[in-house]
C-alpha cells in the first residue's frame, strides 16, 4: 500500500469511528464552538506517529509541507496543538473502537499476559524538577530492566496470548511512575479471569503460582535470602512462565519501535500526556488493523 491509499484509509476510518460515537467525546466550550477539523488533525496525529514523527512540531512541519493539498484548513502550528489536545478524551474511545475491529477470537483467550513500562518525561537528577501533569505523574518511578529513575507515568497492559503472535491488548491503563505492579494488578482483579502470567513484581508471598478470586497468577520463582541457585524443579518452572510471558515484552519493543511511545519529555501538559499515550496506542491498533487487512469501505 502506498502512502496516498494508506493515507486514504486512516482518514476513512477516523471518519467512521468519529461517526459511530467519538462525535459525543468532542469539547463542546461554547454553544459556538467550532467542532471543524477534527477528523482531520486526528488523522494528521496518527499518520505522522506511523511516519516516525516523534513530536508535535515534526508533525505539524511534515503536514504544513507536504500535505497542505490534503489539508487546506490547517491551522497554524499554536491553534494545531490546542486543537489535538482538546481532542484528549478521543483517544480512549477511539482506541476502543480500533480494539473493537479486530477479529474476536484475537481478544480471547484462556492465557492472559500482563506487564508495565515506564513513560518518561524527565530522568535522573533532572526528575526532581519536573512538574508537567502533577496530578497523573510522580518522580519515584523506578525501572529495574533498565535502572532507571524517572519522573513520569507507568503504562499498564493486559494481553491475549497468541502462540506465535503477539499478544493483543484488552485492557490498557496508565499509572503514576511510583505504583507498584502488585498493586497494579490487585485494582484490576475483578476484571481478570483465568490464568495470567507475569513477572516477579507481580508475585505476592514469594508464591511463584498464587490463585485469587478466579485468577491464578503465574511468576517466575524467587531465590530465597541467602539461596545461591534455584533448585532444578524451579528453574524449570521459571523457565515455563518466563517463556509464557515473553511475547508481551517484544509488544512493549514492538510499540516502542512503531510509536516512540516511553519517551515524553517533550509533552507540557496533562491533556497533551494523554494524547501522547493513548494517540499512539491508537496509532499502534491502526497498524494491526492494517496488518490484518482491515479497510474502512
Amino acid at each position: 500500500m502506498n502512502w496516498q491509499s494508506e493515507l486514504i484509509s486512516l482518514y476513512l476510518l477516523i471518519c467512521k469511528a468519529y461517526k459511530s460515537n467519538l462525535f459525543a467525546y468532542c469539547e463542546r466550550r461554547t454553544n459556538y464552538a467550532n467542532l471543524g477539523f477534527t477528523d482531520e488533525v486526528i488523522t494528521i496525529f496518527i499518520h505522522g506517529v506511523l511516519n516516525k514523527r516523534r513530536t508535535l512540531k515534526e508533525i505539524y512541519e511534515e503536514t504544513k509541507r507536504y500535505l497542505l493539498a490534503w489539508f487546506p484548513k490547517l491551522p497554524s502550528y499554536t491553534a494545531f496543538v490546542q486543537r489535538i489536545n482538546r481532542l484528549q478524551d478521543v483517544f480512549v474511545p477511539l482506541l476502543e473502537w480500533l480494539q473493537a475491529q479486530l477479529p474476536p477470537s484475537f481478544l480471547s483467550g484462556t492465557h492472559q499476559l500482563m506487564d508495565s513500562m515506564p513513560i518518561i518525561m524527565a530522568q535522573q537528577g533532572r526528575r526532581f524538577t519536573a512538574t508537567v501533569a502533577p496530578e497523573l505523574a510522580t518522580s519515584n518511578g523506578y525501572c529495574a530492566s533498565k535502572r532507571l529513575y524517572d519522573y513520569g507515568v507507568k503504562l499498564s497492559v493486559v494481553g491475549c496470548y497468541r502462540k506465535g503472535n503477539l499478544p493483543i491488548p484488552t485492557s490498557v491503563g496508565l499509572m503514576n511512575a511510583g505504583l507498584g505492579d502488585r498493586k497494579i494488578y490487585e485494582q484490576i482483579l475483578p476484571e481478570l479471569s483465568g490464568d495470567v502470567f507475569a513477572d516477579k513484581a507481580y508475585q505476592k508471598d514469594n508464591c511463584p503460582v498464587l490463585s485469587e478470586a478466579a485468577v491464578v497468577l503465574h511468576t517466575p520463582v524467587k531465590k530465597q535470602k541467602g539461596q545461591p541457585v534455584l533448585d532444578a524443579a524451579d528453574r524449570l518452572l521459571s523457565s515455563a512462565i518466563s517463556s509464557l510471558r515473553q511475547p508481551i515484552e517484544s509488544f512493549f519493543n514492538w510499540l516502542e519501535e512503531k510509536t516512540s511511545i516511553q519517551k515524553a519529555s517533550k509533552v507540557r501538559s496533562s491533556p497533551g500526556l494523554i494524547v501522547h499515550v493513548f494517540g499512539r496506542m491508537a496509532a499502534a491498533f491502526f497498524s494491526l488493523l492494517r496488518q490484518y487487512g482491515y479497510t474502512a469501505c
